[in-house]
């Protein structure tokens, strides 16, 4: 299932105060950029964010986004 632009435009508005964020549509999904950089992406209108030794120290919960992934 391909993630929608009206999620997108939700998860954009969410992150407004960090600087230089952009996206690019890759497959139906959504790959995100900070300062040019990958830090996430929206998947199956799912937010993921990369799993980095930051990501780990500040989110809780964890969820593949897909088996084995």
């Amino acid at each position: 299932m391909a993630s929608s632009p009206e999620y997108l435009e939700y998860v954009l508005d969410l992150l407004a105060d960090v600087p230089e964020v952009s996206s690019r549509k890759m497959m139906g999904e959504y790959v995100l950029y900070a300062s040019g950089k990958v830090f996430g992406g929206i998947y199956d209108d799912r937010f993921l964010v990369k799993d980095t030794h930051a990501s780990r120290a500040v989110l809780q919960e964890k969820e593949l986004p897909y088996e084995g992934g």
